[in-house]
């Protein structure tokens, strides 16, 4: 066990009732003029929209709009939405969406914070340190990324291809409000991408060299709810209890409380983060494509003991008479039968309907290691021939692996 620190310090109001408690909750954390941010037309045709600006009406709290925020958000609408704030001297984002809205306002919120940075995407390169964030709430309509309650937010930038994460405490979001009805009309490519999302969350925490009992306990718990609750959301989508279940699977997954983020793995998210960079798919989707490769080269690496309790803990199978690896290998297996059912592909093929060519792989293995500069991955560490490796193996070069694919 390790030494770590935990902080979650967002105010979480989670029910029907939740969406009034709004304005009061900006007000309480000192919002006088919120620029209200959000994605495409679906928050203003259901009326959430309208919901959210009344609530703001009544607690007296002026208010701005800028919509238009895409899955993998863009470094261009944060710039804007940095100018826009600093020109209206709002004092407060609110975002309205899932984890890209959220991830866009913590930008705009680094940028009108740390003016003497001038270029926002310095933080995402490293070349810069945030020292502060304008204050970030929430109202959540996409239970998945968890950014409600974390302290990391990524971006991606259309000029550079590029797509970079941030992390520091300051963008926690001061407040959530979770409904699980405004998850009813989602569609069921969403929720299952958002399933699989959750699940990573707590996987990659979960894969660590310096494990805890307890937190095993409670990473463990949530990885058989969202495995038993995400299918049958997809069968009964209008289920408050089912709803509520993966909804607040998502903030727990992502907020330290199932494993301190810095010791965990996040090699399948950076991996992912290339491909949903480089051809624009879901982050979830993505993520479901490649954990099956990354896993099995951990088990066939040494890394058997981790692999062989997920099995046993959180999937289906059964320690019985075979050895530990071939016990470990049927967790995966049980994983990749999961994606299937739920939608999500295994394979960069079944992802973008082709395969990637060897010029795209390396690209993607460069941009990952830093132009084999640096490892991924904490409880492996993957150097650049690996990566590229695991990337093949997803593509369907190599036999031994093909079988996870559908």
């Amino acid at each position: 066990m390790a030494d770590f620190i935990f902080y979650a310090p967002t105010e979480v109001a989670f029910g029907r009732s939740s969406e009034q408690k709004i304005g009061a909750m900006a007000k309480k954390y000192g919002a006088h003029k919120v620029l209200l941010h959000y994605g495409g037309g679906s928050a203003v045709r259901s009326g959430l929209i309208d919901v959210v600006k009344q609530q703001l009406d009544q607690q007296g709290i002026a208010h701005v709009e800028l919509g238009g925020v895409k899955p993998n958000p863009r470094l261009q609408l944060v710039r804007e939405g940095i100018e826009l704030a600093r020109e209206q001297g709002v004092d407060m984002v609110l975002a309205v969406g899932g984890g890209s809205v959220i991830d866009s306002s913590k930008a705009i919120g680094y940028g009108v914070a740390n003016p003497e940075i001038g270029n926002v995407w310095d933080l995402f390169t490293g070349k810069a340190q945030a020292k502060a964030c304008l204050p970030v709430g929430v109202v959540l309509t996409i239970p998945a990324a968890g950014s409600e309650m974390s302290s990391s937010c990524v971006i991606s930038d259309d000029e550079s291809g590029l797509k970079l994460g941030y992390q520091s405490n300051y963008s926690r979001p001061k407040f959530a409000i979770l409904n699980p009805e405004r998850t009813f009309t989602l569609p069921a490519w969403q929720t299952a991408c958002g399933g699989t999302d959750i699940m990573m969350h707590t996987m990659e925490r979960y894969f660590t060299n310096t494990p805890m009992m307890l937190t095993d306990a409670f990473a463990e718990g949530l990885l058989r709810t969202v495995l038993k609750v995400t299918p049958m959301v997809l069968k009964d989508p209008h289920n408050y209890d089912l709803r509520a279940e993966l909804m607040w699977a998502g903030s727990m997954a992502h907020n330290d409380v199932t494993g301190e983020r810095t010791l965990g793995d996040w090699s399948t998210h950076k991996m992912e983060h290339e491909l949903s960079a480089l051809y624009g798919v879901s982050h979830g989707a993505g993520l479901a494509t490649l954990w099956p490769y990354i896993a099995n080269y951990q088990l066939h690496h040494g890394k058997v003991e981790r692999l062989l309790k997920f099995a046993t803990e959180v999937t289906t199978v059964k320690q019985g008479s075979d050895d530990d690896v071939l016990t470990a290998s049927k967790g995966i297996e049980a994983m990749v039968d999961f994606y299937h059912t739920i939608g999500m592909p295994t394979s960069i093929p079944e992802l973008i309907g082709r395969k990637a060519t060897d010029e795209e792989i390396a690209e993607m293995a460069d941009r990952c290691t830093k132009n084999g500069t640096k490892t991924v991955g904490g409880y492996l560490p993957l150097d650049r021939e690996v990566v590229a490796q695991i990337y093949h193996q997803a593509n369907g070069d190599d036999p031994l692996t093909a079988h996870y694919a559908k």
